[in-house]
């Protein structure tokens, strides 16, 4: 028995006296987890800040389970639509890329809370995460990709995401850019002052 299969009968065993939300709830669940962290997500993400440690914030409580061929899409308020039509026509140069598949899913949201950090350190924008699809909405790699849009929209750095091309691996990969760091914002303000004279 493989360490997916011991998950996922775990999962099943503990999930089988659980009844589904509404339909209605379930969707205003989800638009909620898309407008992006909880007040209980900011006060963890605070605790950790004024302890001068760095704390994975991101939820791991329940996500509703998303389509497996429906294209993931999200843009903060504010973003222009040219940046995330070239966004999703896999138009940007990946700087970075990371790969979840076939892994716990306590382990990958270790492993994107640290990706998604260091590369805004290290001022990269335009990154890839292949993350699977499964062919089933409850397989284990649509359960993972359902997390990783839930996981996405918690980060303040993340500017928006979607669906990759099939070239960067479809449905079970998504384009990522982050905002730009102080550094980055401050160097270009410095060069834009260097042009007016």
């Amino acid at each position: 028995m493989t360490f997916e299969d011991y998950d996922r009968r775990l999962f099943e065993r503990e999930m089988a006296d659980v009844t589904p939300l509404a339909r209605r709830a379930a969707k205003a669940d989800s638009r909620a987890a898309r407008r992006g962290p909880s007040e209980a997500q900011l006060a963890r993400r605070a605790n950790a800040e004024a302890s001068g440690q760095e704390t994975n914030f991101l939820s791991d409580e329940f996500v509703e389970l998303l389509p497996h061929d429906q294209p993931l899409a999200f843009r903060r308020d504010g973003i222009q639509s040219g940046l995330f039509d070239k966004l999703s026509q896999g138009r940007y140069a990946i700087e970075a890329q990371l790969h979840l598949q076939r892994r716990a899913l306590e382990q990958c949201r270790g492993e994107l809370f640290t990706f998604i950090r260091d590369a805004h350190r290290h001022q990269l924008r335009s990154l890839l995460i292949v993350h699977g699809r499964g062919r089933e909405d409850a397989s284990p790699a649509n359960v993972l990709r359902s997390y990783v849009a839930k996981w996405l929209a918690q980060f303040d750095e993340v500017q928006a995401y979607c669906s990759a091309q099939a070239r960067h691996g479809g449905l079970g990969a998504c384009y990522v850019v982050l905002r730009k760091s102080e550094r980055a914002r401050q160097h270009n303000r410095e060069r834009h002052q260097l042009r007016r004279g």
